[in-house]
């Protein structure tokens, strides 16, 4: 069969890495890709409309096509690819929402009973700073809509939370996506990722991972995208598990169905353990970026007939997964600067032999290829992932990696699994 992935980041490379083992996939495309996912797929211009991709696609018999990131999500492509009868992995625009729309997975929390920060959702940034004054608590300012991981703010002072609501109501520095913001009680806690195949009724979980948003070493600095990740994360116990796949993931997939939105994708579910248990931080409706780069790895059995059943309704005949039992690190490089401004097109060198150590894959993140040379292209540039035996063997290969790997600027943390580490 032939495939179509659509992205460009660290997470559609990983995806590209993991559909190429499997025995049905005869070819693999990707648009518009990156310097390293042109290794494995043939890249193909990123058209300007959805219908032209679709025609594209109905061409040359693409069986199914894998959508990366939120954003083509959220703006309806895999409805456009299904009225044509074409077969394309994530949810549709309504239930996108879920990720689109951090007002509208509020009320979905609310109506369902479903454990999250208390909120309120406004639009006019002087009743914004009036309610956090009035409350006079640590909150976190986040942009209604999608703002690339960037558009959530700590207002842990009344000056913050203020310049916060400026920023994004006013100054509109995440355009569209912060016509509104929504204001909620700030969580202390530690953060975890859990991520499901769901196809609106089954759902399967995938091990657990977590990530690590903030810029610097020991959470600080400014919320990223993500510098880092690690699988298996110890706080997500056996318990934890069950009580979130009990009071959390099947309650958000009944409650989109309830609503006649069924959700079939991937339910990635960001957490903040809490003194009084677990509490929705966020939903994303694709796999994360970069926890995809610690759990695909770790994933012994195909991945394309998951795909398949989550479109087709059948995930509840895959209830026998293999997972590898050996642990994944991945350690983010990035532009120095980001996530504020940077440069880019800096050579990169180094990535033949950081792939020569045992256990080390590099999945390129912002890459492209001007002649025999690899350049930055991106705030993230690469992914250091490593597998191992255990979590510290794992995290020492992916810095073993990130040691061989040179470019101007280059920015990483030194911590990647220190929470985890600081268990033992």
């Amino acid at each position: 069969m032939k495939i179509l992935v659509i992205g460009q980041g660290g997470r559609e490379h990983t995806l590209v890495w993991k559909l190429a083992q499997s025995p049905l996939v005869e070819k693999i495309y990707c648009t518009p890709g990156n310097a390293g996912i042109s290794q494995i797929a043939e890249l193909i211009p990123m058209p300007d409309r959805f219908t032209d991709l679709a025609d594209w696609a109905e061409s040359e018999n693409i069986a199914l096509t894998v959508v990366g990131p939120e954003a083509p999500l959220a703006e309806g492509i895999v409805d456009i690819f299904h009225k044509r009868g074409l077969k394309a992995f994530g949810p549709d625009k309504r239930a996108a929402r879920l990720e689109a729309s951090k007002d509208f997975a509020k009320q979905l929390m609310v109506k369902n009973n479903i454990p999250t920060a208390a909120h309120r959702t406004f639009v006019d940034a002087e009743a914004a700073m009036a309610y956090i004054e009035d409350h006079k608590i640590p909150v976190f300012v986040k942009a209604n809509g999608l703002a690339a991981g960037k558009g959530v703010i700590p207002g842990r002072t009344f000056k913050q939370a203020a310049q916060a609501v400026t920023t994004i109501l006013v100054d509109k520095a995440f355009g569209e996506a912060g016509n509104s913001v929504v204001i909620e009680e700030e969580l202390i806690g530690e953060e975890a990722s859990f991520t499901v195949l769901t196809d609106g009724t089954h759902c399967l979980p995938f091990v657990s991972s977590q990530d690590h948003k903030m810029s610097h070493d020991g959470d600080t600095g400014k919320n990223t995208g993500g510098m880092g990740a690690y699988s298996p994360a110890p706080v997500i116990t056996s318990e934890l598990h069950d009580y979130v796949m009990q009071r959390v993931v099947y309650p958000t997939v009944k409650g989109m169905a309830d609503i006649g939105n069924p959700f079939k994708g991937v339910l990635y579910v960001g957490l903040m353990i809490t003194d009084a248990g677990p509490k929705v931080l966020e939903f994303n409706c694709r796999f994360g970026d970069p926890e995809a780069q610690v759990l695909l790895p770790r994933l012994k059995s195909d991945l394309v007939p998951l795909l398949m059943a989550c479109i087709d309704g059948t995930l509840a005949q895959h209830a026998d997964v293999e997972w590898h039992d050996e642990a994944a690190a991945c350690v983010v490089m990035a532009s120095g600067g980001y996530p504020d401004p940077y440069q880019t097109g800096k050579i990169i060198t180094g990535l033949e032999d950081a792939a020569t150590i045992e256990g080390v894959d590099v999945f390129h993140a912002g890459t492209k290829q001007e002649g025999e040379n690899i350049l930055t292209d991106g705030g993230r540039v690469l992914g250091v992932t490593a597998t191992a035996d255990g979590l510290h063997d794992a995290i020492q290969r992916a810095y073993q990696g990130v040691s061989a790997i040179r470019f101007a600027d280059a920015h990483f943390r030194n911590d990647i699994g220190y929470r985890a580490l600081g268990r033992d």
